[in-house]
C-alpha cells in the first residue's frame, strides 16, 4: 500500500509539472549570476504566472544575437532579453522576433517607440577607476597617457560594440587615429563585460570599460567609495538594453506577460541593485540612496537604430587594423 500511495503521488506530481509552462528566456552571463537580477526576477515573475521561468546564460549581449542566428527558427528560445539599441537593427533582420503589445510609460532620455523590442533598463558606457587616479578627460588624452584599460571584444560584447560605436559618434573620420592611439593602452580584449571587470579589480588595468553606474555597486553593496567613472568632454555613448519575444515561440501570451513584468514595478525596483543600471521605469519609491553620487554626462551620444549596422562594419576593420600592429 505505502508503494503504491508512493507511485501514486509521484506519478500526480509528474503530472502536474508537465502542465506547468515553460518559458525560456535567453539572456547574458550576468544576468542570471547569483549577484544578478536573474533570481529575483525568477522568483517574483513564478508567483504570478503558475509557470516555470528558467534562464539560460550565453556569454555577453552580442553573443545571444549570434546564437539565434546559428539556431534561427528551431531555438529553444521564447524570449530574448539583454540585446541592446547597437543590435536592434540586426536582430530584425533575423525575421526571428515578433510584435508586441506591452507598453510602459517609460523614463529614458530618447522616445521610444519600438514595435518588438521593450526596454527595461539604460545607461551610459564609461572607464571605470579608482578615485587614487587622475583620469583622462577625453580619448585624445586616454591614448597619450599611459594607462592602461581593459576592454571587450566588439564581436561578442554589447559593451564592447558600443565602445566602438562611441569612439565613432564622438569623431567620426578621426575614429581610426583615435583607435591608433589606443591600441598601446589596450592590456587585453575579453570575451564579455564580467572577464573584463574581474580582471579590473584583480589589478590587471587601470580602467576597465564599463559603465556610470558601475560604482553604485561597490558603494551600495560593499560600502566601498573608491572606485569612480571618468567623466569624458566627448559625452557618453549611451545604451538601452531590450527584451524581445520570438515568433517562433510556443508560449506567445507568457512571452509578452513576462515582458511586461520587466517593466512593472517588481522588476524595475530590483534592477537598479542587481543589474546596476537605470531602470527604464522609474519605480515608485525612486532610485536608490547612492546613485545620486554618479557622474552625470554633459552629453549624450547615440547613434539611430538603423544607422549603426553599416557603421559597425566599417568601425570594426579600423578597430581591427589599429589592435593587429
Amino acid at each position: 500500500m505505502k508503494y503504491l500511495t508512493l507511485a501514486a503521488t509521484t506519478f500526480l506530481a509528474t503530472s502536474a509539472y508537465a502542465d506547468t509552462p515553460e518559458l525560456v528566456v535567453y539572456t547574458y552571463d550576468s544576468f542570471v549570476s547569483d549577484w544578478g537580477p536573474g533570481p529575483v526576477i525568477e522568483k517574483a515573475f513564478e508567483q504570478t504566472c503558475a509557470c516555470d521561468l528558467r534562464f539560460v546564460g550565453m556569454g555577453d549581449g552580442a553573443a545571444l544575437l549570434a546564437r539565434l542566428k546559428l539556431e534561427g527558427a528551431r531555438s529553444d528560445a521564447d524570449v530574448v532579453l539583454g540585446l541592446d539599441t547597437s543590435l536592434i537593427a540586426a536582430a530584425k533582420e533575423t525575421g526571428l522576433f515578433a510584435q508586441t503589445a506591452v507598453t510602459a510609460d517609460y523614463d529614458l532620455p530618447i522616445a521610444w517607440n519600438d514595435d518588438s523590442f521593450v526596454p527595461y533598463d539604460w545607461g551610459y558606457f564609461a572607464f571605470v577607476h579608482g578615485t587614487d587616479l587622475t583620469p583622462p578627460a577625453n580619448f585624445k588624452a586616454l591614448a597619450d597617457s599611459d594607462l592602461k584599460i581593459v576592454i571587450q571584444d566588439p564581436r561578442s560584447s554589447t559593451p564592447g560594440l558600443g565602445l566602438l560605436m562611441w569612439v565613432k559618434a564622438a569623431y567620426g573620420d578621426e575614429a581610426p587615429a583615435i583607435w591608433q592611439g589606443l591600441a598601446d593602452n589596450v592590456v587585453t580584449v575579453t570575451k564579455g563585460w564580467s572577464e573584463a571587470y574581474g580582471l579590473f579589480l584583480e589589478g590587471e588595468a587601470d580602467m576597465v570599460l564599463s559603465y556610470t553606474t558601475s560604482p553604485a555597486y561597490h558603494l551600495i553593496a560593499e560600502e566601498d567609495a573608491t572606485k569612480t567613472a571618468a567623466a569624458f568632454d566627448e559625452g557618453h555613448y549611451m545604451q538601452i538594453e531590450v527584451v524581445g519575444k520570438l515568433a517562433g515561440s510556443d508560449q506567445p501570451d507568457l512571452a509578452d506577460a513576462f515582458m511586461q513584468f520587466m517593466v512593472a514595478d517588481a522588476a524595475q525596483t530590483a534592477l537598479p541593485t542587481t543589474n546596476w543600471m537605470y531602470p527604464a521605469v522609474m519605480p515608485a519609491e525612486g532610485l536608490p540612496k547612492g546613485f545620486e553620487t554618479l557622474i552625470t554626462p554633459g552629453k549624450a551620444l547615440l547613434i539611430p537604430n538603423e544607422d549603426v549596422p553599416a557603421l559597425r562594419e566599417e568601425a570594426l576593420a579600423e578597430w581591427l587594423s589599429a589592435l593587429s600592429q
